[in-house]
């Protein structure tokens, strides 16, 4: 089985959402850094990742990983 994270971004509120578990209800979220939350479900398991700001937060990587992605979809 193939699982993968689903990754939403609301434009509006400038927050990046990825879900590690789909299903899983959050009952705990801890901040791990300024403006990056971490969800746990009731076993303490990461459920999503949650990252405010993220045009500001992400925009020192986001040509090199543009970069990366574009190679590896060539091979």
């Amino acid at each position: 089985m193939n699982k993968k994270a689903v990754i939403n971004y609301d434009p509006k509120s400038d927050v990046l959402y990825i879900v590690t578990k789909k299903g899983k209800e959050e009952e705990e979220s801890v901040e791990i850094a300024p403006g990056i939350n971490v969800e746990l479900d009731e076993r303490g398991q990461v459920v999503g990742i949650e990252i405010l700001n993220a045009s500001k937060f992400l925009k020192p990587i986001a040509k090199p990983l543009y970069k990366h992605m574009q190679m590896a979809l060539k091979n």
